[in-house]
């Protein structure tokens, strides 16, 4: 059996290649998949045909599970570890269960933060190919995104039909990669051939309005809509442009035709692992596909699945918008942390966090517990998970179950990054007995005919403890532009800081009747929201000073090393 989280000496990657893993035809079977309905990717990976999924419409929908967070630390909190280990968990206790989640970025695999493909024996595998390429879903993404971008620089070369004033061109570009060089560029230099000098720039794949759009489309028509509805810039008057004005979205979703197919593959135990889309938390709405998640709930009795960052942003956002946009409801929420990151939320230092440190504990559960406040304000059920570590002490486990206690909620100490779903089978009973014994109620924050700047004010207050929220007469202006174009019915993304309840990442815990400030406001027309960005926010991140690509590397035997 395992030894105790961090005390194991295999990596992730050693675990993960040391692991039995079978043949995706065999996982598709469990799900009464035929072979003809799978479009396979070598042995381990395959994506599910539309078809298939279309003729499943008249089946009822199993029970949705939410995996969200505190707001996340240098500690780890371990959603993706928590999200693979429940659904392990579930099929142990003898549950048809599978999960759904994000696909890793290539950005941050190579850059600090490395692999999303959960860690320890709480892994999907195979753990390098999906952490590398994958199936290409974000290769295609990328390139539909960059055809746009080129068409819109061909439609300014040829005449500019539409009138596409070059200093409001919001249409950037994207490579699925960390480069700071990128930015901010000048494109269209040289010779009157190649087109107009304009300002332009790149954004990380992930953060591209495509994305986003592929991740809410149920399908090819869908999809095809809403790339024609994104606004690509403005004219002088400030009319929108859209892109269907320069007729890609065609050749956009053609692009895409594979690619929105969802992706099956496994977890170490062979539990089904539908991994599909990526957006960013924090610019998008950062969940999985819809037709991921729709495909699963169709298949399976439970899903479990995750949302990107602290709850305050990813649940929010898989409420309000995936929700919405959807029509799916969830049945219950697991909030994670570790005694390790809230103990950073309470004072400690990061090199304190293996000392006992009830004192900071306490502090620091402030901030679950606003988590924990919040997620009821959406009807369901919610319990705690604490995630251990080898350093967490009897006492202070003792301490944060009695404080969860004391707020209503049970807290279940879980141990899958090192036992697998045998360490998370207490949190699956749990996870059951809420389903079968608390129904959830399920209820947006704010409804479609709120105002958009009330729809903000809402969350700021409700979610973030905020007194309220300010802006500038030009920003202002921006909320009654949209409003009177039409676009008020939307849901708002909200794009600030993960680390914090305010926009201050140094502020931890459970800060309140502070404000939140808004410095721009900005329309994705396709995806079907408005961005609301409050503070600073980075779309194309860089390179650490030691990157973890300098430590990949593929040994004598033609295998992966140094992923993780």
């Amino acid at each position: 059996m395992p030894a105790s989280q961090h005390t194991n000496p295999k990596s992730d990657i050693e675990i993960a290649q040391e692991s039995e893993i079978r043949h995706i035809r065999e996982i598709a079977a469990g799900l009464d998949i035929e072979e003809q309905h799978l479009l396979q990717y070598g042995h381990h990976k395959a994506k599910i045909s539309l078809d298939y999924i279309n003729s499943l419409q008249d089946r009822p929908n199993g029970k949705l599970i939410l995996v969200a967070g505190i707001n996340p630390t240098k500690a780890g909190e371990g959603k993706t570890t928590t999200t693979v280990g429940l659904g392990d968990a579930l099929r142990r206790i003898g549950k048809n269960a599978s999960i759904c989640l994000r696909e890793p970025s290539l950005g941050p695999c190579f850059g600090v933060k490395g692999g999303a493909a959960g860690g320890g024996y709480s892994q999907v595998i195979p753990m390098e190919d999906i952490n590398l390429h994958f199936t290409g879903d974000f290769h295609a993404i990328g390139a539909a995104h960059n055809l746009l971008s080129a068409m819109v620089d061909n439609h300014i070369y040829w005449e500019n039909q539409e009138r596409l004033d070059l200093r409001r061109v919001v249409w950037r570009r994207v490579v699925d990669m960390n480069d700071r060089a990128l930015r901010e560029i000048t494109n269209g230099l040289g010779p009157i051939t190649n087109g107009f000098p304009r300002t332009d720039g790149f954004d990380i794949t992930v953060a591209s309005e495509v994305m986003a759009i592929f991740c809410l489309a149920t399908d090819h028509e869908d999809l095809n809509r809403r790339l024609g509805n994104i606004v690509v810039g403005y004219r002088r008057d400030k009319t929108p442009v859209y892109c269907r004005d320069i007729n890609a979205h065609g050749a956009m979703t053609a692009l895409l035709k594979d690619a929105i197919q969802p992706n099956l593959v496994q977890t170490l135990e062979g539990t089904p692992a539908f991994v599909h889309g990526g957006p960013f938390a924090n610019i998008a709405h950062g969940c999985n596909s819809v037709l991921a998640t729709s495909s699963a709930l169709k298949m399976t009795d439970y899903v479990v699945t995750e949302a990107g960052f602290g709850a305050d942003l990813g649940a929010e956002k898989f409420f309000n918008i995936k929700m919405r946009k959807s029509g799916l409801k969830p049945d219950a929420a697991v909030i994670v942390a570790t005694i390790r990151a809230l103990k950073m939320h309470g004072g400690a230092e990061l090199e304190e966090l293996k000392t006992e440190n009830l004192d900071a504990l306490r502090k620091g559960f402030r901030n679950i517990a606003r988590h924990v406040e919040n997620t009821r304000k959406y009807g369901l059920p919610v319990v705690v998970a604490i995630n251990r570590f080898s350093a967490d002490s009897d006492a202070e486990v003792a301490l944060l179950s009695e404080l969860c206690t004391q707020i209503g909620v049970k807290a279940i100490t879980s141990d899958h990054w090192a036992l697998g779903g045998e360490g998370a089978e207490d949190l699956a009973r749990e996870v059951v007995r809420m389903i079968d014994e608390e129904p959830a109620d399920f209820r947006y924050l704010y409804e479609d005919d709120l105002p958009l700047w009330d729809k903000v004010r809402t969350i700021a207050q409700e979610m973030y403890g905020a007194e309220g929220i300010i802006a500038d007469q030009a920003v202002r202006d921006q909320f009654t532009r949209l409003q009177e174009e039409g676009y008020g019915h939307l849901p708002v993304c909200i794009a600030k800081t993960p680390l914090s309840f305010s926009t201050d990442p140094d502020l931890k815990g459970a800060p309140s009747g502070h404000v939140v400030p808004i410095k721009d406001v900005r329309l994705s027309a396709g995806a079907g929201f408005v961005v609301v960005v409050c503070g600073s926010i980075m779309t194309m991140p860089g390179l650490p000073r030691v990157p973890s690509a300098e430590k990949i590397y593929v040994n004598e035997e033609g295998q992966i090393e140094g992923l993780f």
